[in-house]
């Protein structure tokens, strides 16, 4: 990177803790599920530079990670949302397995290909989901700090959009920490509370 360049880092924070995430459950599209205890604990630990651009998903769990990690005013932003899940929606994998096979497998694989026109049943497509991602990463300023609060099919799709990368384990109050140059994007840093 040149010194003279714009340089834009994004920390992208997958929110903390909520039931249904210890329960290994896909949020229903109604659901707003506050953090849990864990989540409220996890939230107050995070460190963020203050002095950052906040956005979150307007989602009650985002929010309140938002909050709770010194950003009670961040922006909600309707690209941040988590993906549609569809039939998927409400179940652990193992009841979508019971249910429906191997079908699952390929709906998770199509929502995560930026270039399919395939997802879950009633859900999103790869390429709707990843597109409002790619939206939102075209729009934000060249240079600056920015933080936002996301979930993890968003944060996931981020990181393949913008650095290619496929496959990673982001538990809830995941940091990924993108920069941006002279158009393109690294990963500068990938943290976990666990």
């Amino acid at each position: 990177m040149n010194g003279a360049e714009a340089v834009l880092t994004l920390h992208l924070v997958r929110h903390a803790p909520t039931l249904p995430n210890a329960e290994r459950r896909y949020p229903r599209g109604d659901e707003d599920a506050p953090l849990s205890v864990e989540g409220q604990t996890l939230a107050r630990r995070l460190r963020l530079p203050t002095d950052a651009q906040p956005f979150t998903s307007p989602s009650r769990r985002a929010r309140e990670t938002a909050a709770l990690a010194g950003f009670r005013h961040a922006v909600p932003t309707p690209a941040l949302t988590e993906a549609r899940f569809g039939v998927m929606a409400g179940h652990t994998w193992a009841e979508l397995e019971a249910e429906f096979g191997d079908a699952p497998r390929g709906w998770i694989d199509a929502l995560a290909d930026p270039t399919s026109d395939h997802g879950p049943p009633g859900g999103e497509t790869g390429r709707a989901f990843h597109a409002r991602l790619q939206g939102w990463l075209e729009v934000l300023p060249a240079q600056g700090e920015i933080v936002a609060f996301t979930h993890a099919g968003p944060l996931h799709a981020a990181l393949r959009l913008a650095v290619g990368l496929r496959a990673v384990a982001t538990p809830p109050g995941t940091v990924a920490t993108l920069r941006r140059a002279g158009g393109n994007w690294w990963l500068v840093g990938l943290t976990t509370d666990r």
